[in-house]
């Protein structure tokens, strides 16, 4: 096959699996790693997959975005440790916006009750886990359901959300970059997004150091507008500094 055939089936290789190993796809494509390194330096070039030491893992995009199923079964430690630290930034607030997402689910399952909470959430897998939990109260915002996240968008989403004013808001993204911000793929989540960051007082973001330097399609937030990032230990001290002097704390667990 052609290089431009091969960078399509070592793309393919990556969304399907999660990652991609260089050392096997160049046993695989019948190629040497030098090859395989060479198209995924093109594929990182137009912002497709991220290199990591020994292969790349596939970034999300307008055209591909990964689903809820498969996220609960990617960095779950580092996940649950983001959580939990997550959790302890509830602080005396008593509304609380869970965005879409495993991660903001497990922020959801870690936060203390030391007094009754309402949780506003799209998330039906959120608002599912919460309701059978007497100290809270959950109001789950009405719209299209997406299917691959399961979690409501479009105008009625974000009309119900533009009524409240919210103590603090978890936040999630695709990717979190210095220079362009918090961002993902679809243009309907990016607006409940956006009106939860208008809604809250408080604003944090929790996510895996991965998303760090991602870019995907639509941008909602600055980095400047959050209180706290929280991450793990993944992303460099010396970037998390860099991501500090933009104004948030920065947490690494």
């Amino acid at each position: 096959m052609d290089g431009e055939e091969r960078r399509r089936v070592i793309l393919e290789t990556a969304r399907r699996a999660g990652k991609v190993d260089v050392a096997k796809l160049a046993a695989d494509l019948g190629v040497s790693r030098e090859t395989v390194r060479r198209d995924l330096t093109l594929l990182e070039d137009h912002g497709l997959v991220r290199r990591t030491h020994g292969g790349a893992y596939p970034v999300e995009s307008a055209g591909f975005e990964t689903t809820l199923a498969y996220r609960t079964t990617m960095h779950v430690p580092e996940k649950s440790r983001i959580a939990t630290a997550a959790a302890e930034q509830l602080g005396d607030a008593e509304t609380v916006f869970i965005d879409e997402g495993f991660n903001p689910q497990l922020i959801a399952e870690a936060l203390p009750r030391p007094r009754p909470l309402t949780i506003v959430t799209a998330s039906l897998a959120t608002a599912s886990a919460m309701a059978g939990d007497d100290r809270v109260t959950v109001l789950l915002l009405g719209g299209r359901v997406r299917g691959s996240t399961l979690a409501t968008v479009d105008h009625w989403t974000t009309r119900m959300l533009a009524g409240f004013v919210i103590d603090l808001a978890y936040v999630g993204a695709n990717g979190i970059s210095r220079t362009y911000g918090l961002t993902t793929p679809d243009p309907a989540v990016s607006e409940v997004k956006a009106q939860a960051m208008r809604a809250a007082r408080r604003k944090v973001f929790a996510g895996i150091h991965t998303k760090f330097g991602a870019v995907s399609f639509c941008r909602f937030a600055e980095v400047s507008e959050f209180d706290v990032i929280i991450t793990d230990t993944g992303l460099p001290a010396a970037e998390a500094h860099r991501y500090s002097l933009l104004g948030p704390q920065v947490i690494r667990t």
